[in-house]
Order: C-alpha cells, then sequence, then structure tokens
C-alpha cells in the first residue's frame, strides 16, 4: 500500500509499525529501502525473507545522524569521522567494527556493520521518529526494496510491483541519486572502498585526507557488504555492454525484423529495424545514474528480451554507474 510520505500522520504510523516489528518500505536519496528494526532480529529476518536473500549477507543500517551511530560500533577512526562530517547525510555506507550485542543478524553474523546517514526529507524524518518511540528504534535496516540480486527501485511504484500491495511503502517521489550509496571499509588502519557511488573516489579521499584502497590491493579479505556480490542489480532481459562501434555492427547485422532488444546508448544508431526500443543515455554521469535502475525496468516492462547498452565513458565520476551496469551483465 502507497501512502503519501510528506505527512506527520503517514509517518507516525510508520514509526510505529516498525517499533511492532513490521516491515516499511521508505524512499532514500539512492534507492528505497525495505526497513526494519535493526535491533529485532524477529523483524530483521523477515526482511530476508521478503527479498529471498541469504541470510548471511549483510543489511545497511540507517540512522539519523553521526551520534546515533555511537550506538552500533564500538569505535569511529578518525577518518571515517572526516567521511561523516563531510558527506553525512548523504550516500555514504561506512562499515565500521560493530558493538558485539548490537544487530547481529542485520549485521549478518559479522564483526562490522555497515552504517549510512541518508539525507531524503522522509527517511530522516522517519528515523526521528522511530528514535522517539518507547523503546526508541535506533536505527533501521534497509536494503533497497527489491528481490535480492534484481534491479533497486527508485520509485514507490517499483517497490508495490515488486513486492507486493500489502506492504506499506512511504512515497517521497523518484530517488534524486538513483544508485546505492559508495561503502567504504573503515575496519583497517586505512580505508578501502567496497563499492562506488555516486560521490567519486577523489572526493571522498580529500574528505578523508587519506588514500582509499580497492579491494584486489589489500591481502585480507573485506568485510561481507551489500550490493557487492558480482551478479547483482540484474533485470529480467538479459543485459550486454558494448562500445559504440561494436553496438552498431551488432546493429548492422540486424534485419529490419528483428526485435525484443532494447538499446541504452550515448551515441546516436541506425538501427534496421523499428522494432527496436532505443533509449538515449545521458552524457552525465549524475543524469545517467538517476535514471539507470528506471530505464532498465522500463525495458523489463516493454518485455525485451535483450538490453544492450553502451560502455561508459572512463573516469572515476562514471565509476557508479559501471559498477552497477558491469554487476547487471554479469546476471
Amino acid at each position: 500500500m502507497i501512502v503519501d510520505g510528506s505527512t506527520t500522520q503517514a509517518i507516525a504510523r510508520a514509526a510505529a509499525a516498525l517499533g511492532s516489528g513490521e516491515l516499511v518500505a521508505f524512499p532514500t536519496e539512492t534507492v528505497y529501502g525495505l526497513g526494519a528494526d535493526a535491533c529485532n532480529d524477529a523483524a530483521v529476518a523477515k526482511i530476508f525473507a521478503a527479498k529471498g536473500r541469504p541470510a548471511d549477507h549483510p543489511l545497511i543500517v540507517h540512522v539519523g545522524d553521526a551520534a546515533a551511530a555511537d550506538f552500533f560500533t564500538t569505535g569511529v577512526p578518525p577518518f571515517a569521522q572526516r567521511l561523516m562530517e563531510a558527506f553525512w547525510p548523504g550516500p555514504v555506507t561506512l562499515i565500521l567494527p560493530r558493538r558485539k550485542d548490537v544487530a547481529a543478524a542485520a549485521a549478518g553474523g559479522q564483526a562490522s556493520i555497515g552504517l549510512r546517514c541518508p539525507s531524503h526529507a522522509v527517511a530522516h524524518a522517519l528515523l526521528l521518529a522511530c528514535a522517539s518511540q518507547q523503546p526508541p528504534v535506533r536505527g533501521l535496516a534497509g536494503p533497497s526494496a527489491n528481490r535480492f540480486g534484481r534491479v533497486s527501485p527508485t520509485t514507490a511504484a517499483h517497490v508495490e510491483s515488486e513486492l507486493g500491495p500489502g506492504l506499506v511503502v512511504l512515497d517521497g517521489g523518484p530517488c534524486q541519486v538513483g544508485i546505492e550509496s559508495a561503502i567504504v571499509d573503515c575496519t583497517r588502519a586505512e580505508p578501502v572502498l567496497l563499492r562506488p557511488g555516486a560521490i567519486p573516489r577523489e572526493q571522498l579521499e580529500a574528505a578523508c585526507g587519506v588514500a582509499l584502497h580497492l579491494p584486489h590491493e589489500v591481502d585480507t579479505p573485506a568485510p561481507r557488504a551489500s550490493g557487492t556480490l558480482e551478479s547483482h542489480y540484474a533485470p529480467n532481459a538479459r543485459v550486454r555492454l558494448m562500445d559504440a562501434q561494436a553496438l552498431q555492427t551488432a546493429l548492422d547485422l540486424l534485419g529490419p525484423e528483428a526485435s525484443g532488444i532494447a538499446i541504452y546508448s550515448r551515441v546516436i544508431l541506425k538501427s534496421p529495424s523499428e522494432r527496436i526500443i532505443r533509449r538515449r543515455m545521458p552524457d552525465d554521469a549524475q543524469e545517467t545514474a538517476r535514471q539507470l535502475f528506471a530505464v532498465l525496468r522500463d525495458f523489463d516492462a516493454q518485455g525485451v528480451a535483450l538490453i544492450w547498452v553502451e560502455s561508459p565513458p572512463e573516469g572515476s565520476g562514471w565509476d557508479g554507474v559501471r559498477d552497477r551496469l558491469g554487476r547487471a551483465a554479469a546476471g
């Protein structure tokens, strides 16, 4: 059931439901999340069941501010504190040492926990209302509100179509960032970028004051984290990444009766068939990120079997889009 998330009544009812161990979907600036009380293991189990997600695959916990993060962690290193100051509220998740007596199920049983402070007004209001419950709900486990491994939702309608009308969905409009947060592992002496997001790596490094390593650059395995499996964000159609020349060559080989294909590209391509669906990818990385998941869902809704996507340009600004498309194509 989709409800207007901008009203105080809707926020209060949603907070009460979450305090009672129920699930509520809510908007963030990145994607819509499927929320539960992060410290209620039974409620968290409902998330895993609804998504079909393995119980050892950790969830990101959303908190209202940096002070609320202290409840979940045993310590915040200085570089992580600087990231909080620069990007919270916003689309950056920090992996921090977890207090062993809290949120074990949400953390997938790990000694670390992913924490994020969302900037969306509805999410912020919901987190404040949850914190004022008695007993307080100190944070919301909130993975993307879709079936595990599938395309993340960026509208309330996406959530309802994916998880059904029985779930309460706070409608906060289309998500403005459109891809999930960057994830920075802060459990080591130096930070590791586990997942790129909308904020370029150089900006993250400038804020925290030290270089961000990549997972293959460090010796010890990274903590498990959301959205880092090789195959993820996959639509029903098969996704293939190609450069513009390869896309045009493939189109030239098709006859005028070709169908069941959708193309998402920056370059305007010539097609021998009017049955091929085409959508222009923006030249701007942020705008591409904002619309990416909605485009993939729209192609699926039109029943195509194949989605051909022009490979994103080089440059760290495109890392988040490149990461999501690469994982979608791996599926």
